[in-house]
């Protein structure tokens, strides 16, 4: 499928801009590299993220460097064509087609990077490079160093600093382009599609691996190359864990469905919770928690809108949570002291959204100089307040073991936030008419 060129090619160009601002040199990104699953096979495989931000290319063995100056250029290293290891492997640019097909200005084989590192570094003030992440980088970055210092007599200087490229980058993919948003569209769609694949398909007696087989084949039949995050099919008591992955019981009629999944689709993650009966009607009790959780999201989703800070919606579901609580007799007091003790946590201990993107739990900071970070137009960012019920002292036996968490992926605009999870169902009346239908079918 020919690659849309334009935005890689735009956000090398403002990182090489960012990166002259700040005095110019040379940026090193590398791809991820293969991982061995067991003896002589490989997981499959996934490009870095950042890597792949700026250049659009998914092979392994590749490295992009920048360089920032009177001349800017960009530069792909990458395997060498080999049309024998195609036969085994499948196909591969080769330096000169990625050149050309992803608009790079030079293209070289993968084996010359080493020795053309020493020389595209000679005489640049800075690195830009992800020091810490990858020792084996660091040892590739710091030996290319000493070969351009052991010049030094020849009047060739190495760079004096080495600065930290995943900042600037984390700056810029905090803000999605239109072709960004795009792609997270569609992969909205499909997750929303297999979210309601696997509630028409939930029955007592069913297992949870059943379930997620539905979301899987959803994913796949639509395009997405693979789950953004292992799959949370949690009935029951197992909707309390939080990264719950096993995904192996059997659904009991009367218990609830928590689903945490999302496909990846070119790269890019969505991330929708839905939590539903087994049996297609909710209990009195579960149905009170059920809509208290709506309402939480409903009052963080409410919040979101540019310039304000990022901990708003949060406080916003929490307060509408311990209220809850409260009503529901959970907990006892007030709402300021519950919220001011931090009670409320007993049953809803994390926060209420984490960025999204090219990751899952994307790039980019929460806070800025010890103040929470304000929200601006273009990012993208999940709301996913819960309530997690498990069997105490004090607690109602009504609501033991009532798992329930609502997830949905929100676009910050300028107006406020656009919701592209919205086709997953999530209201009562919509669940239980979405399952009914499906029994009768």
């Amino acid at each position: 499928m020919p690659v849309d060129i334009a935005p890689f090619q735009a956000r090398r160009a403002r990182l090489l801009q960012t990166m002259q601002e700040a005095g110019g040199g040379v940026a090193i990104i590398p791809t991820a590299p293969e991982r061995i699953r067991n003896r002589d096979t490989h997981h499959g495989y996934r490009f870095d993220s950042y890597f792949y931000y700026l250049t659009g290319f998914r092979e392994p063995e590749a490295v992009l460097v920048l360089v920032a100056g009177d001349a800017p250029k960009s530069l792909l290293f990458c395997r060498s064509k080999d049309v024998e290891r195609e036969i085994w492997d499948g196909f591969r640019f080769g330096p000169e087609a990625a050149r050309e097909a992803f608009g790079f200005d030079e293209a070289h084989p993968i084996a010359e990077l080493d020795a053309k590192l020493a020389e595209l570094l000679a005489n640049q003030p800075a690195i830009f490079h992800s020091m810490g992440y990858e020792p084996d980088w660091d040892r590739r970055v710091t030996d290319a160093l000493n070969r351009v210092r052991a010049q030094a007599r020849s009047g060739c200087h190495a760079p004096a600093q080495i600065r930290d490229v995943r900042s600037l980058l984390d700056e810029m993919r905090l803000v999605k382009d239109a072709a960004e948003v795009a792609t997270m569209r569609r992969a909205a769609d499909i997750s929303a599609g297999a979210h309601r694949r696997a509630m028409a398909a939930t029955r007592p007696g069913a297992f949870e691996y059943e379930v997620e087989a539905e979301l899987l084949h959803e994913f796949r039949r639509h395009g997405s190359q693979a789950p953004a995050y292992g799959s949370i099919v949690a009935g029951g008591a197992n909707a309390c864990v939080l990264h719950y992955v096993d995904n192996q019981c059997r659904l009991q009629d009367g218990d609830l469905l928590l689903i945490d999944a999302g496909c990846e689709l070119d790269g890019y993650a969505s991330d929708i919770t839905r939590t539903f009966p087994v049996n297609g009607r909710f209990s009195g009790p579960q149905k009170a928690v059920y809509e208290l959780v709506l309402a939480a999201q409903a009052a963080a989703i409410a919040a979101i809108r540019p310039g304000i800070d990022w901990n708003t919606p949060h406080d916003a579901a929490t307060r509408v949570l311990a209220q809850g609580y409260l009503d529901l007799g959970l907990l006892q007091g007030s709402l300021d002291g519950v919220l001011e003790s931090g009670s409320y946590r007993q049953f809803y201990m994390h926060r209420t959204g984490h960025w999204l993107g090219l990751d899952v739990h994307d790039a980019g900071e929460y806070k800025l100089g010890g103040e929470w970070r304000l929200l601006a137009a273009g990012n993208m960012l999940t709301v996913e307040p819960g309530t997690y019920i498990r069997p105490a002292d004090g607690v109602p036996e009504a609501f033991w073991n009532i798992g329930i968490r609502i997830e949905d992926d929100a676009l910050v605009t300028p107006a406020g936030c656009d919701i592209i999870t919205h086709a997953a169902p999530k209201s009562v009346a919509d669940i239980e008419a979405l399952m009914a239908e499906a029994r009768r079918g």
